[in-house]
């Protein structure tokens, strides 16, 4: 049995997410606004994605003013533990190291995050 919230959000709908989380209460403008800065969307586009979003209870809409204000309803360390899960287990084969290892490949960590990583892996060796 799936409930709105375990609804997987696209990759369009993550970036959306995304501003939410970082930003709070938004309007679809202040959304628009931000996803232009980086990439082409037209604001029908972000007005449309929104309103799917709060059909598939991704966001809340608050209808009170003129202008409705969009709120995350989907917990961003939850939804980013299950995306992980999930690329885990499809992508890597379920293993954990290799998508470390891949991401760490990729991306250059700063000497602040290996040693946040050192530490996590050090506590998580004495469990």
């Amino acid at each position: 049995m799936s409930t709105p919230h375990q609804t997987k959000p696209t990759e369009s709908e993550m970036e959306i997410l995304q501003i939410l989380w970082e930003k709070g209460d938004c309007t679809v403008r202040d959304v628009h606004e931000i996803l232009e800065k980086s990439k082409e969307a037209g604001y029908t586009t972000t007005l449309k994605l929104m309103q799917i979003m709060h059909e598939k209870g991704l966001v809340s809409r608050d209808t009170s003013s003129k202008t409705h204000i969009y709120r995350a309803l989907v917990n961003q360390q939850k939804t980013q533990q299950q995306l992980v899960s999930k690329m885990i287990d499809n992508v890597f084969n379920g293993s954990a190291a290799r998508l470390v290892m891949q991401a760490l490949g990729n991306h250059s960590a700063s000497k602040d995050e290996i040693d946040s990583i050192k530490k996590y892996l050090d506590e998580l060796s004495k469990k």
